[in-house]
C-alpha cells in the first residue's frame, strides 16, 4: 500500500488559505472539511472556497463533506474540480446514486463513517467506492484526541477491502500525528488526514515527511 499524506486545513490560517496550502507541496492531497452546522456542530467553508482554491493550488483535493444533505451537493464538488469527493453514510439518503454521480463528474468517491458507525452494513457498496475513510475522532473539531476505540473497525474494514479486490483507499481522519499513524498503518489504513500535525508545526514540508516516514512499514 503506498502511503499519501492529506494535510487538512481545518488547521490552517483561513486568512492564508493559498499560502497554506502552498506550504505543503509535498503532500499527496489537501484535506478539505466542509460543515454545515447541522451535520456536526461547526461551521467553515463551502463550495465558493473550493472553487477559488482550485485556481490557487495545483495539488488535489479531498473534499470532505460533513453536511446533512451530501446527496444534493456532492456532485457539485466533483463538477467544480476535486478530486476526490467523500460523503457521510450517516448523513446520505442515496448513497449509491450520489456515489455514482461523483464518479460521473470525473473524481474519486469516498463513503465516511463515524467511530460508532459499523462498516459491515455498508460493505455490499465497497464496488461504489473508490475510499473509504473512518472517522477516528467524532467529527466537527480539528486537534481532538485519536480514538483507539476504532484501530479494531481499521482492521476489519482492511479485510473487507482485501475481499473484494483490494482497490479500494483507506483513509483515516481525526488525530492523527506521528504517535499514532503508525498504528493506523499497521492496522490496514494508507490515506492519512492530519491537521493540526501538519499546520501546527514550523515546518510543515518536513511535518508531512514526518508522517510519511512514520506510516511506512
Amino acid at each position: 500500500m503506498a502511503v499519501q499524506i492529506s494535510p487538512s486545513i481545518l488547521s490552517a490560517d483561513f486568512a492564508r488559505l493559498a499560502d497554506e496550502a502552498a506550504a505543503v507541496p509535498n503532500a499527496d492531497w489537501l484535506h478539505v472539511d466542509v460543515m454545515d452546522n447541522h451535520f456536526v456542530p461547526n461551521l467553515t467553508l463551502g463550495l465558493p472556497v473550493v472553487e477559488a482554491l482550485l485556481k490557487a493550488t495545483s495539488t488535489p483535493l479531498d473534499c470532505h463533506l460533513m453536511i446533512e444533505d451530501p446527496d444534493r451537493w456532492a456532485p457539485q464538488y466533483a463538477e467544480a474540480g476535486a478530486g476526490n469527493v467523500t460523503i457521510h453514510a450517516e448523513a446520505a439518503k442515496a448513497p449509491v446514486r450520489t456515489l455514482r454521480q461523483i464518479r460521473a463528474a470525473g473524481a474519486r468517491a469516498g463513503l465516511a463513517l463515524n467511530p460508532a458507525t459499523p462498516v459491515e452494513p455498508y460493505e455490499d457498496l465497497i464496488g461504489e467506492v473508490d475510499m473509504l475513510l473512518l472517522m477516528t475522532v467524532e467529527p466537527g473539531f480539528g486537534g481532538q484526541k485519536f480514538l483507539d476505540v476504532v484501530l479494531p473497525k481499521i482492521r476489519r474494514t482492511r479485510a473487507i477491502i482485501e475481499r473484494h479486490g483490494g482497490e479500494v483507499w483507506l483513509q483515516v481522519d481525526g488525530g492523527v500525528a506521528e504517535d499514532t499513524i503508525a498504528r493506523c498503518a499497521e492496522a490496514g489504513a494508507d490515506v492519512f488526514v492530519a491537521g493540526s500535525a501538519v499546520y501546527g508545526a514550523a515546518d510543515r514540508v518536513a511535518a508531512v515527511e514526518a508522517l510519511r516516514a512514520a506510516a511506512t512499514l
